[in-house]
């Protein structure tokens, strides 16, 4: 059985307190994009990881599609022995939440493979027992989140008429570390009503909460968003906690763009 987890970008990022559990409460839009990895589970003697493409650092178990099989393995012993494949597209550290979506494919994948019929509120617990944004990968339209990330609201967004471009260097950019060196705050604006606005304006109304540690850190980043600017993006920021910059354009009005090792994707 085999599904085709999609990436994410953020657009707005505020993380407005800490909790006492030492997560973080934010707002922000998660916003599904077409860029694909691929995961398949099939049925075997013994669980085995068997990952493809870019290069996946670290022991395989630790793996976050691993850590999915397992969870639904020791609640629901009916679940068999597998060889999990994964192919991956997504650079990790990118701040496009490849490794979340490929851990909701695989409770997906699951569930619905050895008939264990988790109700979707449960699976979306189990998500977020994996990370804060898993649970919105359970589904695929864009979602005004709140809490962890956890906390789901349909917004209606469509951006399909316009270019994306997705700038990603050969940075990668620690989630702790982002958390720890953001300073929470009260949201730039209502980023609700500033989403629905005209896509030219929200350079003014919305922005990335992550961006002046992580571009402090790493300036060449910022750099990348000004030049997005320059070639005549409509919005640009960081994505989640980084490394990769997006760029909005009118469609088909995305120039030749040069950056020294940065991998670009065009959608659009």
């Amino acid at each position: 059985m085999i599904a085709f987890p999609h990436a994410k970008i953020n657009l707005g990022l505020y993380i407005t307190s800490k909790r006492p559990d030492g997560f973080h409460n934010l707002e922000t839009i998660f916003y599904p994009i077409p860029l694909r990895e691929v995961v398949e589970i099939v049925p075997s003697q013994e669980p085995r990881f068997v990952p493809t493409g870019l290069e996946v650092p670290g022991k395989g178990d630790d793996n976050l599609v691993m850590r999915a099989y397992r969870l639904l393995k020791k609640n629901f012993p009916k679940t068999g022995d597998l060889d999990i494949y994964l192919h991956k597209a997504i650079p990790l550290g990118s701040g496009l939440g490849g490794g979340s979506s490929d851990a909701a494919a695989i409770l997906q994948l699951i569930n619905r493979y050895f008939k264990l019929e988790i109700s979707s509120s449960r699976l979306d617990g189990y998500a977020l027992e994996l990370g804060s944004d898993c649970p919105f990968f359970m589904q695929s339209s864009p979602c005004f989140a709140t809490g962890r990330g956890e906390i789901l609201e349909p917004v209606s967004l469509d951006l399909s008429g316009y270019s994306l471009l997705l700038i990603h260097p050969e940075i990668r950019i620690e989630t702790g570390w982002a958390f720890s060196a953001v300073k929470p705050g009260a949201p730039l604006s209502d980023l609700k009503k500033s989403i629905l606005g005209r896509v030219e304006n929200w350079a003014a109304t919305i922005r990335n909460d992550f961006e002046e540690p992580v571009f402090r850190v790493h300036p060449s980043l910022q750099k990348i968003k000004k030049k997005l600017y320059a070639a005549g993006a409509l919005y640009a920021s960081l994505t989640g906690s980084g490394s990769t910059i997006y760029g909005i354009f009118k469609k088909g009005a995305v120039p030749v763009f040069e950056v020294d090792q940065a991998k670009q994707t065009l959608i659009g």
